[in-house]
């Protein structure tokens, strides 16, 4: 029996949230000082367990608040569980803020490389790499111009060409397909079909049942950081969305 690559195994996510309104950071670290500053603590996730085998494509569904981008993050490395382990077999290529790595002030070409550093790759391979990178985020006529210049569009364009050129073991993915013209949401899809077909491990966020039933075949729905179903896409996707109908 193959190893998983990603095991979840109890994970617990909490915050604190401060009840009493500051209007300054001055007047936080003096309330926090003084031990004024009482919180209320929010559980975003409650003991949270699954695994995911190596080629397999598997959404996390439900509505805002259930917990859904905090598993990711924890996944990818972003955060860290208040309890709980996660172990990931694999290297993992996080499409979770698209351009979040990007020096604002810097081109196109200047980013390429150094996201390609970042990711632990090397001038060559960015070399052998950059005409793709370019031509599939369609900035021919923008390579050169600081991408403080470009649209939200253009940045998360160039983000997901920058982030799927490197073959990962694990793709994690969080509403990118939410950003950019229908065009390039289809060119999305293709390219993450495409690394699945490739036996890339896929873990996949959207609101979108039609994203989810396409791309996934398999649904985890989170509920108030709990495990509501685990199962067949199609199926817990409907159970979720009857729920919704539900409740209105």
């Amino acid at each position: 029996m193959s190893t998983p690559v990603v095991e979840v195994n109890n994970v617990t996510m909490r915050f604190n949230l401060a009840e009493e309104k500051t209007d300054t950071v001055k007047e936080y670290f003096v309330k926090l000082v003084k031990g004024q500053l009482h919180f209320n603590e929010f559980l975003a996730l409650k003991n949270v367990s699954f695994t995911v085998n190596r080629g397999e494509s598997v959404a996390l569904i439900g509505k805002n608040g259930s917990g859904k981008s905090t598993m990711l993050k924890i996944i990818a490395g972003v955060m860290y569980p208040s309890e709980g382990q996660i172990k990931i077999n694999g290297s993992i290529a996080p499409l979770i803020e698209l351009g979040a790595g990007f020096d604002m002030d810097l081109t196109a070409r200047e980013n390429i490389y150094l996201n390609g550093a970042v990711m632990g790759m090397d001038r060559q391979f960015m070399n052998q790499h950059f005409d793709e990178i370019i031509e599939f985020a369609e900035l021919q006529d923008f390579v050169d111009v600081p991408i403080k210049n470009y649209s939200s569009g253009m940045v998360s364009r160039l983000g997901f060409a920058i982030a799927t050129v490197v073959r990962a073991d694990i793709l994690v993915v969080d509403e990118v397909l939410a950003v950019g013209d229908f065009k390039f949401q289809e060119k999305c899809k293709q390219k993450m079909q495409e690394l699945l077909a490739g036996g890339t491990t896929l873990l996949f966020v959207s609101h979108s049942g039609s994203q989810v039933k396409e791309l996934c075949s398999r649904a985890i729905w989170l509920e108030h950081g709990v495990v509501m179903a685990d199962g067949d896409a199609t199926e817990v996707y409907e159970q979720y969305e009857k729920k919704m109908e539900q409740n209105g």
